[in-house]
Parts: C-alpha cells; sequence; structure tokens
C-alpha cells in the first residue's frame, strides 16, 4: 500500500473530457444531496432485504 504525501507536483492542471467533468459534477452533486442519499441507503436495505427484482425481470415486465 503506497503512502500519499502532499508535495509539489511538476503539472498544475489536468485535462479531462467535458463527458467526464460533467459526470463528476453529476456524482458530486448527489453525494451532496441528503435525500437522495438516503433513497439510494433505502434501496440498498430493500435489496439487501431481498425485495429487489433481478434485472431481465424486470426488462420482461417492461418489454424490453
Amino acid at each position: 500500500m503506497e503512502m500519499m504525501t502532499q508535495s509539489k507536483h511538476e503539472t498544475e492542471w489536468i485535462t479531462i473530457s467535458l463527458d467526464e467533468y460533467e459526470s463528476m459534477k453529476a456524482t458530486i452533486e448527489t453525494l451532496s444531496s441528503c435525500q437522495a442519499m438516503e433513497k439510494i441507503c433505502r434501496g440498498e436495505k430493500e435489496l439487501l432485504a431481498g425485495k429487489g427484482k433481478k434485472l431481465e425481470t424486470l426488462k420482461k415486465e417492461l418489454g424490453f
């Protein structure tokens, strides 16, 4: 396991695609929303309790 240390980097910027940037912003927005995170946690608990549906079952029900 590598230790992270703070040091002066030679580069002062990075370049990412606009799609990646927008995706990162959306992720930060979701993680910052208490309401969204509560829904995600509730959904995870429901899945663990066996209340979820398999993707293939859902696709058939929706006609995909």
